[in-house]
């Protein structure tokens, strides 16, 4: 108190009481604010009152906010609550709770708080410093909602879950629709509120549809935190967009070995697909110059199909933990195309294609030994989509998809066969009987 009064008398007009180490509690700090605004003779001159606060005990705001109920009239404060050791008083976490809870605090703060999550990103890109996801206000997961009864209040409105919108710190836009966090504890809810958002309306209304994605981003996330718009995406054209499984991959082991500085890789893959037309399970194994390779060829000798790979396109990995960039557990989509009919010189069959050597045929889910050139001559491509946190599971599952997808075409078009045969012994009888 004297030497404020000191100061004071010698024409300090704010008066700065730091908490150089942030050991005071918010009660010791309130208090001594109070104490001094009430005793320091300050001779009719106007005089603020100022906080400095550090978090070392994370009680910076804490304190801060205690010595404006206390009088205090200035706060310093830092963006993202940078500053020495555990960093200084954060002014978006001050300037919030001041505007959240105004009744607590007899004060008005004219700070525009729309810049706030700009000026963040603006400090944390000039500094090189980024922003922890938990950090109040504007951290990445500042407004994000993960568990399903959340998302289903935030989803009914907004006020169940959020103490302030995210439009009132600066997040608009797709920003602000993107609070919600999909991941396994994610109800169908907001699964159904982000494809709609995507533009995906008939699939969320579609019940079925939306159960098979539901289930398929849960067994994404069980391997990796969150779901994202471009995982869903990819779930979407994996589980929607795909045969009915004759084939279905049970599990996969690959090995690979690198020599003379990673110039000669040699890959083993064991395969285990379920067969549904015989409800039993195959294993093969086979050697491939990469796992993809190995993989696929082992497939192939379950499969017993004349199938030639005429495409492979990795198109996405994306959708990782990382704020900015895919993180290791991003997922990965895999499309792939493959013909099935036309001559297929015995040359260009896999080296361990069962029969190879001899005549090539195709056979079909009930058995019928097919020629290996399609009705009509002509060849047909499928393709098939398959998705995973492992690349190589991903290119499986979307070779496997493309040969279901043949296999499906060819049961239809074997039913159209029968039925038009059907039709023409009816005409024929109907002749007769006239």
């Amino acid at each position: 108190m004297e030497l404020c009064t000191a100061v004071i008398e010698a024409g300090a007009t704010t008066i700065n009481l730091p908490d150089t180490v942030g050991y005071t509690l918010p009660a010791e700090y309130g208090s001594l604010f109070a104490y001094l605004i009430a005793k320091t003779p300050t001779s009719g001159k106007h005089v603020t009152w100022s906080t400095h606060c550090h978090n070392d005990l994370g009680l910076a705001t804490a304190n801060s906010l205690a010595a404006v109920q206390q009088g205090a009239r200035q706060v310093e404060v830092t963006l993202n609550s940078l500053g020495e050791r555990a960093g200084n008083t954060s002014l978006e976490e001050v300037v919030m709770a001041l505007r959240s809870r105004p009744q607590h605090f007899p004060v008005y703060c004219d700070i525009d708080t729309r810049q706030i999550m700009r000026t963040s990103k603006m400090v944390a890109s000039y500094t090189g410093i980024s922003v922890q996801p938990n950090k109040a206000i504007v951290g990445a997961n500042a407004f994000a909602h993960e568990s399903g009864i959340h998302q289903h209040g935030v989803l009914k409105h907004s006020a169940t879950y959020e103490i302030m919108t995210p439009e009132s710190v600066g997040i608009d836009g797709q920003d602000g629709r993107g609070s919600i966090v999909l991941g396994k504890h994610s109800g169908k809810a907001a699964y159904r509120q982000r494809l709609v958002e995507l533009g995906y309306a008939d699939v969320a209304n579609d019940a079925k549809q939306l159960e098979k994605i539901v289930e398929g981003a849960k067994a994404v996330a069980d391997k990796k935190k969150t779901i994202s718009d471009f995982d869903l995406e990819a779930l979407i054209g994996d589980k929607l967009y795909s045969a009915v499984e004759t084939w279905e991959l049970k599990d996969l082991v690959v090995s690979s070995s690198s020599k003379d500085s990673g110039k000669q890789l040699t890959s083993t893959a064991t395969v285990t697909l379920y067969d549904a037309t015989k409800s039993e399970e195959k294993m093969e194994a086979a050697i491939g110059i990469g796992p993809v390779d190995a993989t696929f060829k082992a497939i192939l000798k379950l499969v017993s199909r004349p199938i030639q790979l005429t495409n492979y396109v990795v198109t996405k990995i994306e959708g990782g933990s990382g704020p900015d960039s895919p993180g290791n557990d991003a997922l990965a989509s895999v499309v792939t195309h493959i013909k099935v009919g036309g001559e297929m010189p015995a040359e260009e069959m896999p080296a361990d294609f069962p029969g190879h050597q001899g005549t090539v045929v195709r056979t079909t889910p009930t058995g019928n030994e097919l020629g290996v050139t399609s009705r009509g001559g002509r060849e047909v491509t499928y393709t098939g989509i398959g998705t995973s946190t492992d690349i190589i599971v991903a290119s499986a599952r979307a070779y496997i998809a493309a040969i279901n997808r043949s296999i499906a075409h060819e049961v239809q078009q074997d039913g159209e066969q029968v039925k038009i045969s059907l039709s023409a012994q009816a005409k024929g009888q109907a002749a007769a009987a006239v």
